[in-house]
């Protein structure tokens, strides 16, 4: 079974942007719809966007029109491409399988939006 690494996390200010990067080892990745999600301190993982093998990609309400994804199959990456971020993004962001996260979860990667 593959394994799933993030990266690209850090500290923004409100209004800031960041990139992350998921990627996959083993045969796990291109024929998957791949999802995001996070978990804010205290809270459940949440789904944040899903991108099917195509690349098109789906968007929760809450980063609608902030947050765009894509990925590249033949290298086994997708990222995440997050701009106007706010305190309430402030969580460690995870890729996995969408919509039912099957595969054992990555170290994820912090993302910390403070003034």
């Amino acid at each position: 079974q593959g394994q799933l690494v993030e990266s690209g996390g850090g500290r923004v200010q409100p209004g800031g942007s960041l990139r992350l990067t998921c990627a996959a080892t083993g045969n796990i990745f291109s024929e998957y719809i791949m999802g995001w999600y996070r978990q804010a301190p205290g809270k459940q993982r949440e789904l944040v966007a899903s991108v099917t093998p195509r690349g098109i990609a789906n968007f929760a309400a809450f980063v609608r029109g902030r947050f765009t994804s894509s990925r590249v199959n033949a290298e086994n990456t997708m990222s995440l491409q997050m701009n106007n971020l706010g305190i309430s993004d402030t969580a460690t962001y995870y890729c996995n399988r969408s919509p039912v996260p099957t595969l054992p979860w990555g170290p994820g990667t912090l993302v910390t939006v403070s003034s």
